[in-house]
């Protein structure tokens, strides 16, 4: 992402500090942080810099200076020069870490990634800040893809004429080239493509103003002498041996050509600092210069590799930043040459490339474009804010009960489903409980009537028979064939429940008649609400457990009704479970709109039958019915059946998420809710109805992230509209998402995210509705030409 950094140094001197301020925002846009912080006095440092520059302009190289004196002593030696560069990079850098300034360091470090492309532009009219090698900053060193630049408290943004050629026209100024080589830039210059250059060798100042005047120019570039006048604020060019012009010289013509689409100007030149303050006034939007004396073979190469990367399409500041890295393999020869190439840019101005100087942008497409790039910026920064926002919230687990709401209103809103004939129920009320009362009976359901019911049930060849009713004691001993049935019959599966030592459940034991292979256990998973949402499938009982049953009781019924259809289960890598043709994953952790739940155990989403009412899963005849004869044998032959208690004494009941003409949570009988288990299995692996499933974390925050999306796209694209219209809007995009949340639960089973995309949506939509204004009238601020912020003067 591209970035811009503002660094504005108020009043101040090295005597006394300097008030800073920090602005951080996206490129071309206003920016979204600010932050002051301060930097003590240190008069350390301007004794370091004239130290080295004293050491650096009285070596001896061949550079491009006429004006600066040179001094009959004996030359400093490149040791010198590096050892002075040394003492000032750690002065420097020291200062810059000091406490007071350290909320900027810190805010930076905070807001700006490695991996951005970042403008550092650095407000301020002291002139010795604008002399530091700022590049040598630690904090920027971490940053490969930043460059800064200086500029001036004071701007404008000047409304230029278009400029439609499809060639960069270069005036290129070849001054006086006493003692150097510019041939080499020349050269440099020609072999440029879509570029369309002029050359003024050693030129009169006539012939100079005249072509500034004439033309439209895009770059201005100049090879020869320099240097800065006086105390530095202005500076002078030497156009041919005899000539030399100050920058106010050429007001009126640089100012027409400024107009005229001047965009650029390269002083490829000495000590070009006087130059930069001077041509502030003009409002050029960037400036090149050398900040000391250039050696010849620095000069070239810099330019060499600057135009070849800016040519290539890289932007200005980073062709800047790799033309001057270049130089390092010349410091061995020529120390601190990194140090000399700066940018000085106009802060009312946008970037540069190459391809928008051969494109010649008219101002009010650049607005376009501009406006264009806030809106699409405005829209990801708050849709993926609202979007972490949510999914943290939602991580936390705070959401979970508006999400198991959400979720038990979509499982009410689906189609009635048919009654399951496989299965049959056989009740024991509260009426058969007194009927048995006579009889020797330690639960719901004596040994003689259970003896009675077993015996018939196995006459008219049930499938399976499950019992789910505890039987934690032997058959009396006047039952002996009961006994026996329940020992040798492969049908009979029997009930017990695992301890939990953690909630202080000491579990119920086995009918000591049927063996290991023919138990489950019919521990539940209740959410907090006591609402069974849950599937527990398997698990593995402690140790001291009386019950040592792996599976559930409804497993075991279905894994032996699926077996007799010639399905077994199977497990796959990654401990997916297998039923033929049928693959399910036990939840996670994390999955919908659990969070944090306990998933030692494997369990699946109970996906719910409903014929009206949960409780009317399948046919159901009384104990008292069953006995009398009135159970066909029909009814019985090749079908589950399923015995347990409903008498409310025993108080064998649970919560679903359907609910009661009252709006309560719906509760049934144990023995119901042990069918929809068995029900669920077999409807998936037999009939392809499918089972509840959710998507991945990845999946999920996709999903919100799209609706918070739609939610800020919808409000920018109805931005003009009233409150009203727009609340009817995302209300109806509401509408679309729960639709399309209860399709995916009908037709394949998902549980999407509701709750969170909602939220998304709307909180998407809402922080929108801030930004519209502001991004258009900066947008059309610019196309005025009134510059980011009109005429502004820095602190």
């Amino acid at each position: 992402m591209s970035k811009l950094v503002i660094l504005k140094f108020g009043e101040g001197n090295f005597e006394q500090g300097f008030p800073v301020t920090l602005q951080i925002g996206d490129e071309n846009a206003r920016p979204t942080i600010e932050i002051t912080g301060e930097l003590p006095p240190q008069l350390e440092i301007p004794h370091f810099y004239h130290n080295w520059q004293s050491i650096y302009r009285r070596l001896d190289l061949s550079a491009r200076p006429i004006g600066l004196p040179k001094q009959a002593t004996q030359p400093p030696t490149l040791a010198d020069c590096e050892q002075a560069s040394a003492k000032l990079k750690v002065s420097f850098n020291t200062w810059l870490s000091s406490d007071s300034f350290r909320p900027i360091r810190e805010k930076w470090l905070e807001k700006l990634m490695p991996t951005d492309n970042i403008r550092v532009l650095l407000q301020t009219k002291n002139l010795q800040l604008q002399k530091l090698p700022w590049h040598l900053w630690d904090l920027l060193e971490r940053y490969p893809h930043a460059e800064i630049g200086l500029s001036a408290t004071v701007y404008e943004q000047v409304s230029r004429l278009s400029n439609q050629t499809k060639t960069i026209k270069i005036l290129a100024i070849l001054g006086n080239s006493q003692g150097i080589d510019i041939a080499a830039d020349r050269a440099v210059l020609e072999q440029l493509t879509n570029a369309d250059v002029t050359f003024l060798v050693e030129p009169k100042c006539q012939d100079l103003t005249d072509q500034l005047w004439e033309q439209h120019w895009q770059i201005l570039f100049f090879a020869g002498h320099s240097s800065s006048q006086g105390t530095g604020e202005t500076g002078q060019i030497y156009i041919n041996q005899t000539e030399s012009l100050k920058i106010s010289e050429l007001k009126f013509a640089l100012k027409k050509a400024v107009e005229r689409g001047l965009k650029l100007a390269i002083f490829n030149s000495c000590d070009g600092l006087g130059l930069a303050r001077e041509f502030a006034d003009l409002q050029i939007p960037q400036l090149i210069v050398m900040r000391e004396p250039v050696p010849d073979l620095v000069a070239q190469e810099f330019l060499k590799h600057f135009l070849s990367a800016f040519a290539r399409g890289e932007s200005l500041y980073l062709s800047v930043r790799e033309g001057r890295e270049r130089l390092q393999g010349l410091e061995k020869q020529f120390p601190c040459a990194t140090w000399l190439p700066i940018i000085c840019q106009n802060p009312g101005e946008m970037s540069l490339s190459w391809q928008e100087l051969a494109g010649g942008r008219h101002e009010v497409q650049t607005a376009t474009l501009l406006k264009r790039r806030l809106n699409f910026s405005v829209i990801l920064l708050t849709s993926a804010v609202m979007s972490a926002l949510v999914m943290g919230i939602r991580y936390l687990g705070i959401m979970q009960p508006l999400e198991l709401q959400a979720f038990d209103q979509l499982l009410r809103l689906r189609p009635q489903e048919t009654p399951d004939s496989r299965l049959l129920v056989v009740t024991v009320t509260e009426d058969d409980v007194q009927a048995q009362a006579q009889e020797q009976r330690r639960g719901s359901l004596s040994d003689k009537s259970f003896g009675k019911l077993l015996e018939k049930l196995e006459v008219d060849q049930a499938a399976v028979i499950g019992l789910d009713i505890y039987r934690d004691y032997a058959v009396g001993k006047d039952y002996p064939t009961l006994a026996s049935r329940m020992r040798k019959s492969d049908r009979l599966i029997s009930v017990c429940q695992v301890s939990n030592p953690q909630a202080g459940k000491s579990g119920v034991k086995p009918p000591p008649e049927v063996s290991p292979e023919r138990l489950g256990f019919s521990d539940i998973i209740p959410d907090p609400d006591h609402v069974v949402r849950r599937h527990l499938l398997a698990l593995t009982p402690p140790p001291s457990s009386a019950c040592a049953a792996s599976y559930a009781l409804s497993v075991q019924i279905a894994l032996r009704y699926l077996y007799k259809q010639g399905i077994q289960l199977e497990f796959i890598a990654g401990g997916v479970w297998k039923l033929g043709k049928l693959k399910f994953k036990p939840l996670e952790g994390h999955s919908g709109g659990y969070q944090k739940i306990d998933a030692l155990a494997h369990q699946i989403l109970l996906n719910y039958r409903s014929s009206g009412s949960p409780e009317a899963i399948a046919p159901q005849i009384t104990l008292k019915q069953a006995l009398a004869g009135q159970l066909n044998a029909a009814a019985v032959k090749d079908k589950i059946i399923l015995i347990g208690t409903t008498a409310e004494s025993f108080n064998d009941y649970s919560l679903t998420p359907y609910t009661t003409t009252t709006g309560n949570s719906q509760a049934i009988p144990g023995v119901v809710l042990q069918a929809q288990m068995v029900s669920q299995l077999l409807s998936a692996a037999l009939d392809g109805r499918p089972l509840l499933w959710t998507w991945t974390l990845w999946g999920e925050a996709m999903w919100i992230w799209g609706w918070s999306l739609s939610g800020s796209l919808l409000v920018w694209y109805l931005r003009q509209l009233s409150g009203i219209a727009i609340a009817l809007a995302l209300t109806c995009q509401f509408v679309i998402l729960y639709s399309m949340c209860l399709v995916l639960l009908i037709i394949w089973g998902y549980w999407v995210p509701l709750v969170p995309a909602a939220l998304a949506l709307i909180g998407g939509g809402s922080i929108a509705m801030g930004q519209p204004f502001s991004a258009r009238r900066y947008a059309n601020d610019s196309a005025q030409g009134k510059g980011a912020g009109g005429r502004e003067q820095g602190e």
